[in-house]
């Protein structure tokens, strides 16, 4: 297997996608951040003293996959059709679903895991005065369609 973002001596670059056919793509991305019992009962009642945690989070995230290609410096800048958040109360904490869309010549599967990543750490920020022992994992590409390579899928 060949490694596109790097040149034939071994250099980083921006990988050409020019010659490819816009298709229309889609990437879900997933994290989980775990916290107290009692925390997690101060972001769904609402009450956290920052405000809407999970709106802020929502929010952020989305900003996150617009942003992606600003963040991580070989990503294409791609016009993003839709972001959403979903996040969801669990019995540890919060688990985090991002899923992006676009028609273009590259995947948007960065841009999933990046709003995955920055609602999970949004949150983190708004309730650390309440809970500073906060873990953010299981950080993953569960789906991708669209592309050459087709489709993915694992949970």
């Amino acid at each position: 297997m060949t490694l596109t973002h790097l040149d034939e001596a071994g250099h980083a670059r921006m990988v050409d996608v020019s010659d490819k056919p816009e298709t229309a793509r889609e990437a879900t991305a997933k994290a989980h951040i775990s916290m107290q019992p009692a925390t997690l009962a101060l972001i769904t009642s609402g009450a956290a003293p920052k405000g809407d945690v999970l709106a802020a989070a929502r929010l952020a995230g989305i900003l996150a996959a617009k942003q992606t290609s600003a963040l991580i410096p070989l990503c294409h800048p791609l016009p993003i059709s839709s972001a959403a958040i979903e996040l969801t109360p669990t019995g540890t904490g919060i688990a985090i679903a991002a899923t992006v869309r676009t028609t273009g010549r590259t995947g948007v599967e960065m841009e999933a895991l990046t709003a995955a990543s920055i609602a999970a750490l949004t949150i983190y920020d708004m309730v650390k005065a309440v809970d500073r022992g906060m873990t953010i994992d299981q950080i993953r590409l569960t789906q991708k369609s669209g592309g050459k390579s087709g489709k993915f899928s694992q949970e």
